[in-house]
């Protein structure tokens, strides 16, 4: 099995503008996002998916010099852009990331692609944040999103859903009908879900800048959560730096309704 990464980037933010090219250890945030990924075993491509807007041809231009394969969609209907680059690029499995999260660990969307695979499943996921305690189980902090599942997964979640935010954050369709779809999750054996990795604050990306000067070294395999796991438990100040956003997430709402009524996690 060799799936397609889809990799979700666009300019505008409200919060912190540009974000996706700011630089991070010497190259733009979304250059750590693709080479990480790019590091998973059983990948056949990594893909950008961003918005037709002019507003995002400075991320098609990163993309062309850096010769990172790119996709140009719908800018409000997330859940088409993925359809459509996925079709266009033959994706099955798709794999979904986000622009994001410069901490995403290949060996974690290696073991969420092991699980897809071996489970038999229409979608997985890694458990994180408010998701993970939305479904009463432990989880990694926002920022590890990984999401795997079939193209006819994601095609009938296309042909199907209906409301904004279900065509807003791509997946919520999926995790939201359970008796539709064979669902899992990759759940972490101790509870990250009060951390917080994921940039979309200022104060998010001091936190990610701390963790690559001390991390990061250039041409070197890719540093892994248990490395940032490590660093942060010697450095117990950086956790605080971005504390007061922990639970504040878009997808809340959502996790809440898809979460199993009698409090069990996903196989």
């Amino acid at each position: 099995m060799e799936a397609t990464a889809i990799i979700q980037a666009r300019m505008g933010s409200t919060r912190l503008p540009g974000k996706v090219l700011k630089p991070l250890a010497g190259h733009p945030m979304l250059w750590h996002v693709v080479q990480r990924v790019r590091a998973t075993p059983g990948l056949a491509e990594v893909v950008v998916a961003t918005p037709e807007s002019s507003e995002n041809d400075a991320i098609r231009a990163f993309c062309g010099r850096e010769g990172i394969a790119v996709f140009s969609g719908s800018e409000e209907d997330v859940l088409d852009r993925y359809y459509q680059a996925a079709r266009a690029f033959a994706a099955d499995p798709v794999v979904r990331v986000t622009s994001d999260c410069p901490l995403v660990d290949p060996s974690l969307i290696g073991r969420l692609l092991i699980l897809f695979g071996e489970g038999g499943y229409d979608y997985a996921g890694i458990a994180i944040g408010g998701a993970a305690k939305a479904f009463g189980v432990n989880g990694y902090p926002s920022g590890l999103d990984a999401e795997c599942l079939s193209f006819a997964t994601l095609e009938r979640a296309w042909r199907e859903a209906t409301l904004q935010p279900e065509r807003e954050h791509v997946t919520p369709y999926i995790w939201c009908n359970k008796d539709r779809f064979r669902n899992g999750m990759h759940v972490p054996a101790e509870d990250w879900s009060d951390t917080r990795l994921s940039v979309d604050e200022p104060e998010d990306f001091t936190v990610a800048e701390c963790i690559y000067e001390a991390l990061y070294r250039e041409g070197e395999p890719a540093f892994g959560f248990d490395d940032v796991a490590r660093f942060l438990a010697a450095r117990p100040e950086v956790v605080e730096l971005n504390r007061r956003f922990i639970g504040k997430e878009k997808y809340r709402d959502l996790w809440d309704a898809a979460a199993p009524g009698d409090g069990e996690p996903l196989p």
